[in-house]
């Protein structure tokens, strides 16, 4: 079993920065690719970023592109968000996921952190 916990939401102005960071653990696990949806109250959870493990690459929803950055850190298994310029409708309820294999959809899912931003 895959334990994700994230960290790092709160409460932001907009134009402000925010870093979040989810931490994987458990035994004997392999990691294809992280990622971050988010879900915004009322509405359905949504892509936001991934990242695959071994290469690196990454990938963005329009809506945050440009803003931002996924990043990971193999040596402690964790993968970040870093969240710059945000906008009032970038609050919600942030989630990472993990994807451990390339055959499977994202399989191990956070328990969310929250971020709010303020106009």
């Amino acid at each position: 079993q895959v334990q994700l916990v994230e960290s790092g939401g709160g409460l932001e102005q907009a134009g402000g920065s925010l870093r979040l960071s989810c931490a994987a653990s458990g035994r004997s696990f392999g990691i294809f690719a992280m990622g971050w949806f988010r879900q915004a109250p009322g509405k359905e959870r949504e892509f936001v970023a991934r990242i695959t493990w071994n290469y690196g690459n990454t990938f963005y929803a329009d809506s945050v592109k440009g803003r931002f950055t996924i990043s990971r850190d193999s040596a402690k298994n964790t993968v970040y968000l870093q969240m710059n310029n945000v906008k009032p409708e970038d609050t919600a309820v942030y989630y990472c996921a993990l994807r451990s294999t390339v055959a499977l959809d994202y399989d191990y899912w956070g328990q969310g952190t929250r971020v709010t931003v303020s106009s």
